[in-house]
């Protein structure tokens, strides 16, 4: 285990408000904050988890899972990231969760998000970018993509939560994460792109080897 991760997730554990309800989101990195809230002994009143294998974790670790339209609006909402830049921008999805985490992160007042240093870019795009897709698309916003100028490549994996496909662009340098995002949402057929720049993360933790954290808002 990266001890980055761990560093993040504990600073992460710092943040939450007892008897509140916490969005949750996917990756290993969320993982281990889940385990380490439970070893806090922090008494939630529900989660609301971005994946069915995060709901499964938080369920394991004695938390209660809760349905996002019953919850209203979070007050804080914790995940990690693929890629972040230096405007808390990121690229999401490697785990294929990327739909469901932007609705939770929409949803919420305050998006934390927890990385290892090893996620820190300059510019998005060298790790692939996740589209997710409706099957019966999947060609056509292929298509689409390559006039972007990236390579997508359809995901051979067990189909998402939500029942879809997942191409992974490859290729991309993002200089401009708004518009790219904008480009390919309006894309026919395309449920959601992994990139997270019209809603950035708010706060940025960024876990080390020697166990520092480092603290980033999205204003500088």
């Amino acid at each position: 285990m990266h001890k980055g991760k761990i560093a993040a997730a504990l600073a992460a554990v710092d943040l939450v408000k007892p008897d509140s309800v916490l969005g949750v989101g996917s990756g290993s990195t969320v993982e281990v904050f889940i385990q380490q809230l439970a070893k806090a002994g922090i008494r939630l009143e529900g989660a609301v988890a971005s994946s069915e294998a995060t709901a499964a974790v938080l369920t394991k670790n004695g938390f209660d899972v809760l349905d996002l339209n019953m919850t209203g609006s979070l007050d804080l909402y914790i995940d990690g990231a693929d890629e972040v830049n230096p405007n808390l921008q990121l690229i999401k999805g490697g785990g294929g969760a990327l739909t469901r985490e932007k609705i939770v992160a929409a949803a919420s007042n305050q998006f934390v998000c927890i990385v290892d240093d090893s996620k820190l870019v300059d510019v998005l795009g060298e790790f692939p970018l996740p589209v997710e897709v409706i099957p019966m698309a999947r060609s056509y916003v292929a298509r689409e993509i390559l006039t972007l100028g990236a390579d997508p490549e359809f995901r051979e994996a067990p189909r998402t939560d939500n029942g879809n496909q997942i191409l992974d662009c490859v290729g991309l340098h993002i200089d401009d994460p708004i518009e790219l995002e904008t480009i390919i949402n309006n894309i026919a057929g395309v449920v959601t792109v992994g990139l997270f720049a019209e809603r950035p993360a708010d706060q940025l933790l960024i876990g080390y080897t020697d166990g520092r954290v480092e603290e980033r808002s999205a204003e500088g």
